[in-house]
């Protein structure tokens, strides 16, 4: 199930309400191609739910002008941590990407990857972390031009036992999404184990990990919601979610023109990010049920045993504000910032 042309259409009313583009100016205009590069495999929900129908309106509200051509499973060379400066350096036209590939480059979208910042839903995470991006971090990613900043959907422990408190994890092979998520398990007394994503199936089959932290909607993609037996949430706020940036080279961009250009922007910024949220929280939901009618148990921690993993867990915010004082950055008020902007969105 994708994404409708209904919910297309619905999401892209902040656009519609914009002023009517020179549709005789994009009739006339030489063809344009963009390259964008990713890391996933085309049967993931990014790259088939998400970039794949979002190049399809670009191309379709420019009239077939403006072209964007999508290579997954890192076609163009390099490894996920160079995606970043592949879009800062031209090697491709447009990234999408996970920040945290490359520890600390970024530090203040980090503030969205700490224990229980985060909401659960991927719907209020994106355009939290966009409305944060536009207001805090234009610098942190100024050598290129995000199309758009987000977060994803809440981690959920998918275990070989049950996991319903926060000594079941003691000792337990987890592999955490984030730098910051493995601190936050190896402080709750779990082993983090850092592997590949496209690794974790195998290493679940062949009982490497006992688990893992990934929201439900990448869950299937891993093999996650099928091997393992026992998936506990944290409810919202959550303990783990990821960050993306959807990056286009700077003098790229700069080089479109005004009308190619407007269409990037109606279709960037909290709509792709609302866009992204949705088809998130859709296939979560999706991933969630067909696990319990396998019969597997699917559960939240209670609110004594989240209060327990957010005590256990503290040193890590406490650590990570102290290397954002060490860097200069004002850690309070971004931590503070980012909660506002999650409460913000999370009725939405």
């Amino acid at each position: 199930m994708g994404i409708s042309r209904r919910n297309l259409m619905r999401l892209a009313g902040a656009s519609l309400a914009a002023p009517a583009l020179s549709r005789g100016g994009l009739a006339q205009a030489p063809q344009v191609t963009l390259k964008l590069h990713h890391a996933a495999p085309p049967i993931a929900n990014v790259h088939a739910r998400l970039l794949t129908p979002w190049a399809k309106k670009i191309e379709e509200e420019s009239r077939g002008a403006l072209r964007i051509v999508i290579f997954p499973s890192m076609q163009l060379g390099g490894t996920p941590r160079d995606l970043y400066d592949q879009a800062r350096d031209g090697a491709a036209d447009l990234v999408w990407t996970a920040p945290g590939a490359t520890p600390d480059r970024f530090p203040g979208i980090e503030t969205f990857e700490l224990p229980f910042v985060a909401g659960k839903r991927g719907r209020t995470n994106a355009e939290a972390a966009q409305d944060f991006y536009e207001t805090h971090l234009r610098a942190e990613f100024g050598e290129t031009r995000p199309i758009a900043v987000l977060a994803r959907d809440g981690g959920v422990i998918h275990a070989n036992r049950p996991v319903m408190s926060l000594g079941d994890v003691r000792g337990l092979r987890l592999r955490p999404p984030t730098r910051l998520a493995g601190e936050g398990l190896q402080a709750a007394g779990a082993r983090p184990v850092a592997a590949p994503l496209s690794q974790v199936g195998e290493s679940l089959a062949n009982h490497a990990l006992d688990g893992c932290i990934v929201s439900w909607e990448i869950a299937p993609s891993i093999r996650a919601s099928e091997l393992a037996k026992f998936h506990t949430g944290f409810g919202s706020p959550t303990f783990a979610a990821v960050t993306f940036v959807l990056a286009m080279n700077r003098a790229r961009y700069e080089s479109l023109s005004a009308d190619f250009k407007a269409v990037l922007d109606a279709n960037g910024g909290r709509h792709f990010a609302a866009l992204a949220g949705s088809m998130f929280d859709e296939q979560s939901a999706i991933a969630e049920e067909a696990a319990g009618r396998r019969g597997h148990s699917v559960a939240e921690f209670s609110a004594h045993e989240i209060g327990l993993w957010r005590k256990a867990t503290e040193p890590v915010t406490h650590a990570w504000l102290k290397r954002m004082k060490d860097r200069g950055l004002d850690g309070e008020r971004l931590l503070a910032e980012a909660r506002r902007a999650v409460a913000k969105y999370e009725g939405g």
